[in-house]
């Protein structure tokens, strides 16, 4: 890549919000926090070098504090696990009362796909809580370009007080540094610097049209760039004596292995960030780990203001280096169903409580309107719980009740008025923002639900297009999520074998019962960031005759519970696993085995208990249901079933699968002979 040149640095500007004395209002819950916290990393030097004065070990050593979240999404109010804007500014506060010299630190991903009470009010809301936190700088996450990169730095960037960076983030015309690249805080004479890049993968997370201005490049090449830069000796272009990077990217897991996966985005970030990088803070995936990997701290703090990290610095004057680094991961305060408090305990900073309070006033006016009715969870798929999270994290790979619902919604509001005739739709998982709870649904939960106001499109492709679209769940090597599992309408079913090489996975469509014709042409829907290629999706790009409604997707919803009212989970999987070890060619009588799997959601819905397979309506054999939780893939509800073949069966031969307890349907063919 070419050299670009770097954005302009700003140094710490002490404002009068940042400066004002705050009363310590948080506390650790004694021994219990620490040792709820997720581990805390050193490097190998942690104490003064021996036969140096107390005096002048005192000036030599500087101590820092970083304190630093990732994935917010406008979680200002305190819900479930969840603590809120005010408590967390409270435990910053008790950090930087206790330590002067501490930055507070983000890693992207503040704003966007927010909650109802930020999303209905643009974000708004969070932005002036970050401020009043005293937030100081941030990496760009791809939410924070949902509206487009005009909307960030027109809008955003002049309401945030923090600085926003993003180093890979280029002006297409140009070649020119598009965002400000880096950031540098002085405290006592030791300058600590921050790089800030956005994952590569942008482009295919929002809407392209909203960034056609700008090219975003690999993240280590940038941070390797800047990190130079600021460790050059040279004033002019930027100083640091510590190189912090802030990347909105991260590990598929919480392990080692995972956050150097070499065909990863995300150990490619790890592996090649060169030495002038002292630690790496990341965020995207949501999740929390604590690595020290090759002696520099590889962290990120989960979601939506349930943990922060804080990183304990000490800096050598005389020596000019690093003598210690250790981040500890806290969890907030969660009170269990026994009523106990675990976890970081913060009371909510009073400037905090009041503009919470107003936002969730007016998003409480706006969004108090009863749409309808569940008449019980509609759910996203689920990971299994790790131990002590306080959450579920999404599973963005598993079907789930969720996006077929919505899938089924968006069918309905492209052909309501009579001048379309969409028969396939698909919904992406990463679209589908909140579960929605049984009982009343009102607007502030719809909207939760879709957040980011796409609007519904509608297109022609093939069936061989479809089926190529289905294969391209299976994810390019390297990105952080290796599946994602898209929702479609109840009148399009599919088959896959989890086990084919990747491009054939996809076995048999149906529409209406009725195969798929590759040759024909159907009329597909879609939102319109799916539309356009959104999640390495590109095949939906391709689609011809592509028609906006101008329909918003909560829009959709809206009229949707307007027309019928209530709404009623569908049980049935829609995209069934199988698999068949012996091949599909066999001989009548013979013995035969198919592995089934995804016959079962991840969540508490009813549980699929037994698969059946027949032929012609007779019962062939039977098995058990395994619901264990299978990680990032759709496999959830797995069974084997044996059973021998009609001795009168000849040639194509259709075998039908049944699961009772969800009334989940679906087939495969064998060929006997």
């Amino acid at each position: 890549m070419q050299q670009r040149s770097p954005g302009a640095a700003r140094t710490r500007a002490t404002s009068p919000m940042r400066s004002r004395g705050r009363a310590a209002a948080g506390a650790l819950a004694g021994a219990t926090a620490l040792a709820l916290a997720l581990g805390g990393v050193a490097s190998a030097q942690a104490v003064p070098p021996d036969g140096l004065p107390p005096k002048a070990q005192a000036k030599a050593f500087v101590d820092l504090n970083l304190v630093t979240v990732n994935d917010f999404h406008g979680r200002i109010e305190e819900n479930g696990s969840a603590a809120g804007i005010a408590r967390l500014s409270s435990a910053v506060n008790e950090i930087r009362d206790a330590n002067p010299n501490t930055v507070f630190a983000a890693a992207g991903d503040l704003i966007g796909a927010s909650t109802f009470t930020s999303f209905i009010q643009q974000d708004v809301p969070t932005i002036e809580a970050f401020n009043e936190a005293g937030l100081d700088v941030s990496a760009v996450g791809n939410h924070e370009f949902d509206k487009g990169m005009d909307d960030l730095t027109d809008r955003v960037m002049p309401l945030a007080l923090w600085e926003y960076l993003g180093a890979n983030v280029y002006d297409k015309a140009t070649g020119e540094a598009a965002l400000p690249e880096y950031w540098v805080a002085e405290f006592e004479g030791v300058r600590l610097g921050f790089v800030g890049a956005v994952t590569d993968e942008l482009p295919s997370l929002v809407s392209p049209a909203g960034i056609a201005d700008i090219e975003v490049g690999p993240p280590v090449e940038a941070a390797n760039r800047v990190a130079d830069q600021l460790s050059d000796g040279n004033d002019a272009n930027g100083e640091a004596d510590i190189v912090v990077l802030l990347v909105h990217e991260g590990a598929a897991d919480t392990t080692v292995e995972s956050a150097t996966d070499p065909n990863s985005r995300f150990g490619d970030i790890v592996l090649n960030a060169n030495d002038n990088v002292d630690a790496i803070v990341s965020g995207h995936t949501h999740l929390a780990y604590n690595h020290v990997i090759d002696g520099r701290p590889v962290i990120s703090s989960g979601q939506y203001g349930e943990r922060f990290s804080n990183m304990e610095i000490t800096f050598n004057k005389k020596s000019g280096k690093i003598a210690r680094m250790k981040n500890t991961i806290y969890t907030m305060a969660v009170r269990d169903a026994d009523g106990n408090i675990t976890g970081y305990i913060a009371e909510p900073d009073p400037a905090l409580v009041p503009l919470v309070a107003e936002a969730t006033a007016v998003a409480k006016e706006l969004g108090s309107v009863v749409l309808g009715e569940a008449t019980a969870d509609f759910g996203r798929a689920v990971r299994a719980n790790p131990v002590g999270a306080p959450s579920f994290p999404e599973n963005r790979g598993g079907e789930s009740t969720l996006g077929n619902f919505v899938a089924d919604v968006q069918e309905w509001a492209l052909n309501v008025d009579g001048t379309r005739d969409v028969q396939i739709t698909f919904m992406n998982p990463g679209g589908l923002r909140a579960d929605l709870a049984s009982g009343e649904v009102t607007y502030a939960e719809a909207a939760a639900v879709q957040p980011f106001a796409n609007t519904l499109v509608s297109f022609d492709l093939t069936g061989a297009q479809i089926k190529q679209v289905l294969e391209e769940q299976w994810q390019p090597e390297g990105v952080s999520r290796p599946f994602l599992k898209l929702g479609v309408n109840e009148e399009f079913t599919y088959t896959y074998d989890p086990t084919a090489p990747k491009g054939s996975h996809i076995t048999e469509m149906w529409l209406e019962g009725v195969a798929i014709d590759p040759a024909a042409t159907y009329s597909v829907g879609a939102n319109s960031f799916l539309a356009s290629g959104g999640d390495n999706f590109s095949t939906l790009a391709e689609g011809m005759n592509k028609a906006d409604s101008g329909k918003i997707d909560l829009e959709s919803m809206v009229d949707w519970f307007d027309t019928f009212g209530s709404a009623t989970p569908d049980l049935m999987q829609r995209a069934v696993g199988v698999h068949l070890p012996g091949g599909t060619s066999v001989a009548a009588g013979a013995s035969v085995t198919v592995d089934l799997s995804s016959l079962d959601f991840s969540r508490d819905e009813i549980d699929a208990d037994t698969a059946i397979v027949s032929s012609g309506g007779v019962e062939l054999g039977s098995a058990p249901i395994d619901t264990a939780y299978t990680p990032n893939f759709d496999e959830i509800g797995q069974a084997s079933v044996t059973f021998t073949v009609p001795a009168g069966a000849s040639g194509p031969t259709t075998f039908d699968v049944f699961v009772p307890s969800t009334g989940t349907t679906s087939s495969f063919t064998l060929n006997v002979g």
